[in-house]
């Protein structure tokens, strides 16, 4: 690899301390893991690769993917947990459990103030296709490509109410400096 990234302020070179380091997966809890998981794979065709249960602690884990058709995936459990926790790019749901319970309870998105988390982001193949998806699926919008300062790039809304972008890689040709 000869890419050795963009340098800016406060960047330094990586040492071979954290060779191997990779991002795994970004957390977001969730009120109802039905009603979530219902979304994740109907809305975007992702499947759970691993449930993990903490009965002392009441809550489940969630793992997450969008494969494809070449991906090989352990059919043995203890496998496929190992190879869940060495995968890039999933999305675990956290459920503490009693809260889809809750008429009232609702996560922090961190885009209402005070804000903090901002977005997850899927990539898409065609953007107007999968508009025209998510129209079809009834998927709440923030922003359409048209709208905005920013054209081409798309939020919509989970069930918990995360933000999600979404992009087509093409379309992102020219954005910003």
């Amino acid at each position: 690899m000869s890419f050795k990234g963009e340098q800016h302020p406060g960047v330094k070179t990586p040492t071979g301390d954290t060779d191997g380091f990779r991002l795994n997966h970004t957390m977001l809890r969730v009120k109802d893991p039905q009603a979530a998981l219902s979304f994740y794979s109907r809305v975007f065709g992702m499947r759970v690769l691993r449930r993990l249960d903490f009965e002392e602690m009441q809550f489940s884990l969630y793992f997450l993917a969008r494969l494809d058709d070449e991906d090989r995936v352990p059919e043995d459990t203890d496998e496929r947990t190992v190879w869940t926790f060495s995968q890039r790019g999933l999305l675990e749901l956290t459920h503490n459990w009693g809260t889809e319970d809750q008429t009232d309870f609702a996560y922090h998105d961190g885009n209402a103030e005070p804000q903090g988390f901002g977005h997850i982001c899927f990539s898409v193949p065609n953007l107007d296709a999968a508009v025209a998806w998510f129209d079809a699926n009834e998927v709440e919008f923030i922003k359409r490509p048209d709208q905005g300062k920013m054209k081409d790039v798309v939020f919509v809304k989970d069930v918990d109410g995360y933000w999600i972008e979404v992009i087509e890689a093409a379309r992102m040709l020219g954005k910003g400096d």
